[in-house]
């Protein structure tokens, strides 16, 4: 039975180098997959997949106006595999749980679970919500902890409280962090924090 997976992490954890492996086994199986990634992201090259390890790879992109319906897919496709999963809409995410379920295509999607204010991206949270099986993907934090949160850092390396949910850049903007680290000196008042309660 084809399934949604949702394999979820902070930055730095090889969401992307674990997607182009799983896409290599299928191929070398003489299986054909389809590899998207967001539009918006041009870290490694408009329409590539890229890992921090080097590794590069073409995928088509998708965006806010595209649709994952069957008739749009080659005929033959046994996976589809999805980087950048967070920037998918919830529509979107429903159409991919209908593919697995309706037209037996499995869907593999990697992605962050929450941006740098620790809420989540619409597109998780509904991967959260319909994923028939969720796997979360380790890192570790400078200090030696599991990271499991993302903070972005100005161009002195402190931490950034406020902004756009979405800016694109590598580590040089962001850091995969524990939740000790996350907190501390950031001076704020836990009641006050903006984005986090409410």
């Amino acid at each position: 039975m084809a399934k949604l997976y949702f394999r979820y992490a902070a930055m730095n954890a090889g969401k992307s180098t674990a997607l182009l492996q799983a896409a290599y086994n299928y191929e070398e199986r003489g299986m054909q997959v389809a590899l998207f990634t967001a539009a918006h992201d041009s870290r490694s090259g408009r329409g590539l997949i890229g890992s921090r390890l080097g590794l590069t790879r073409p995928a088509a992109t998708f965006g806010p106006g595209t649709r994952f319906e069957r008739a749009a897919l080659p005929a033959d496709l046994a996976c589809l595999l999805i980087d950048e999963a967070q920037f998918l809409s919830p529509q979107q995410v429903v159409q991919l749980h209908r593919l697995a379920h309706l037209e037996a295509l499995p869907v593999l999607c990697y992605g962050l679970r929450g941006d740098f204010r620790g809420e989540p991206f619409p597109g998780s949270a509904k991967l959260l919500t319909l994923a028939d099986e969720l796997e979360e993907m380790k890192t570790i934090c400078a200090c030696g902890r599991k990271a499991s949160m993302n903070m972005r850092v100005d161009s002195d390396g402190r931490r950034v409280l406020e902004g756009e949910q979405v800016l694109i850049g590598g580590n040089e903007r962001y850091r995969a962090v524990c939740p000790s680290c996350y907190y501390a000196d950031d001076g704020v008042d836990p009641a006050r924090a903006p984005g986090l309660f409410g």
